[in-house]
């Protein structure tokens, strides 16, 4: 092969895949486990630091630099303001003082992220779907991606809070630091054995522009020979889809007001246009496709959103719930309320080896899925576990409700009766997240790749805003502070109704979980169309040779 050096002229050459250098990435040499293991530890390292307070490797440096500013400006007694005397006069942080802490936070977010955004897809890429063994390797990659950010979660809510509260602050910090720093050698040191995968464009610009191409065309009526839509570049105008990464997709039946975007101005012969006009106002068949995919994907992304609302729960009632509680371990140990997300993170860490091990297995022989449950199975676990922990959440603030109002404050019973549903939505978190991660990223074609993870994302952020959203409206209906009479969610959760809420998320969770079960029965996924379009063709070939052979 030209171009490659001689000892890799031999090896297989993944598709749509280079090398460090730009050339066509080797299989032997490129990507698998050994690449996605260096990429693991990025995530674990990244979320460790993200709890206690990649395709770009700008990235991973960037977040870096933003927590050792936060170190330094914690240390350098100069960049903080003095510690308040004994009798409670604080001294105010200068603007230079606060410049240095927003500095050091907005880089942070800066470099979270792109590394949120970049390194699971990234992991991704470091296996060939189209390769079978791979793909079954890509689908464990999701699995112990998660676990790994989940040790990240422990080691933070464990033993960073341990040191941040009995050793200080700029320990902590400098640690995570240096997690960081460590990921990000590690990450930096596996560069000539990643994958990469060339990016085609922004998807919002393509999705906009097969919109607009569409609503111009409005008034002409739709071809009944799908033939007949322009189905790309001629040769020698621009890149054909299949020469930049996608895969040249047939005509489907659903959404054909899309379609209109591919009629051609003027056509010529072989249904191609005489010149190529701007894309704004004509789109190729595969491109308008692609979209079509984006949307038929937009129902499950709508429906995943509540369960990360039910996940905001976890970090802000149920903390307070514990406050009011025994957290007593033995006679000299207190529990940190805070530290409770320790059995949220535990069920997450159990759940994905018994998955693996157990559940996959199992579900192999009742399904007949190559991993046991689809995408959207694992998707639909995770919302009943959420609904099941919003009962058992309820049902916990009734009884410690009943036992604080016969003593009047803390109430004397273990804090240990919260973790039912720390430990569901735990395990739902395990379901949901991995099932999300696999969907949008397997989903999304390949010429949209870069909007997978940003679907998946954005059902976190929209969860805690409707989280936000909906303790709003409940405040305002019910009565908001402890002077509220009837007031679900009072500043004293002992003279509040928070077991309501509980109970409201729970038949929000229902509603949606019929929703969403309604929307994944009718979703095809896109491995079965590509299957069903080349069986189609492979019917029309053989047709072809037995007509030519009588």
């Amino acid at each position: 092969m030209v171009g490659l050096p001689e000892h890799k002229a031999s090896g297989e050459i993944v598709a749509d895949a280079w090398d460090y250098s730009g050339r066509p990435a080797v299989r032997s040499g490129t990507g698998g486990w050994t690449s996605a293991a260096m990429i693991l530890g990025t995530g674990g390292a990244q979320r460790e630091a993200d709890d206690a307070g990649d395709r770009r490797q700008s990235d991973g440096a960037l977040h870096e630099q933003g927590v050792a500013i936060l170190t330094i400006s914690t240390a350098v007694a100069g960049l903080r303001p003095a510690p308040c005397t004994a009798d409670g006069v604080c001294e105010k942080a200068t603007g230079a003082q606060l410049g240095m802490l927003y500095l050091a936070l907005y880089t942070t977010a800066l470099g979270t992220g792109g590394l949120k955004s970049s390194v699971s897809g990234f992991g991704s890429d470091q296996f060939d779907e189209a390769d079978k063994e791979e793909k079954a390797q890509m689908q464990k990659f999701f699995n112990w991606f998660f676990f790994f950010i989940s040790i990240g979660s422990l080691l933070a809510v464990t033993v960073l809070v341990y040191i941040q509260d009995h050793v200080g602050r700029r320990w902590g910090y400098g640690i995570c630091a240096a997690s960081i720093g460590l990921g990000l050698m590690v990450f930096l040191a596996g560069t000539r054995q990643y994958r990469f995968k060339r990016l085609v464009g922004s998807p919002l610009t393509q999705i906009a522009a097969v919109v607009a191409a569409a609503w111009r065309k409005r008034g002409r009526d739709l071809p009944s020979d799908p033939t007949l839509l322009y189905v790309g570049a001629a040769e020698g105008e621009k890149e054909a889809p299949e020469k930049d990464g996608r895969q040249r997709l047939q005509h489907t039946d659903q959404l054909r007001f899309l379609d209109r975007a591919a009629i051609p101005d003027d056509t010529a012969a072989g249904g191609q246009p005489p010149a190529l006009p701007s894309k704004w106002r004509l789109s190729s068949l595969t491109e308008v496709e692609e979209v079509k995919i984006v949307v038929r994907m937009v129902p499950i992304w709508a429906t995943t959103i509540i369960f990360w609302t039910v996940y905001a729960q976890m970090t802000t009632f149920s903390v307070s719930q514990a406050t009011l509680m025994d957290r007593r371990i033995g006679s000299h140990f207190q529990i940190p309320p805070a530290s409770l997300t320790v059995f949220f993170v535990a069920s997450i860490l159990a759940t994905v080896p018994v998955y693996d091990r157990l559940v996959v297995p199992l579900a192999r022989r009742l399904t007949a899925h190559p991993h046991g449950l689809s995408p959207l199975q694992r998707i639909a676990v995770g919302l009943l576990l959420s609904i099941l922990a919003m009962v058992a959440a309820a049902l916990s603030e009734i009884k410690r409700l009943h036992a604080a109002r016969r003593t009047g404050g803390v109430a004397p019973l273990s804090v240990f009766w919260l973790v039912p549903q720390f430990f569901l939505v735990g395990a739902g978190e395990a379901f949901t997240y991995i099932g999300q991660l696999d969907f949008f990223l397997r989903e999304c074609p390949k010429g949209m790749k870069t909007m997978s993870t940003g679907l998946f994302l954005s059902t976190l952020s929209l969860g805690f805003f409707f989280s936000s959203a909906l303790v709003a409206v409940v405040h305002k209906l019910t009565g908001a502070g402890s002077g509220g009479h009837g007031a679900w969610l009072a500043d004293d959760l002992n003279q509040g109704k928070l077991y309501n809420f509980y109970w409201l998320l729970a038949a929000l969770s229902g509603v949606n979980l019929a929703v969403y079960l309604l929307a994944a029965k009718g979703y095809i996924y896109k491995e079965q169309r590509y299957s069903a379009e080349d069986e189609s063709i492979t019917g029309v070939e053989l047709a072809e040779e037995a007509c030519c052979q009588a």
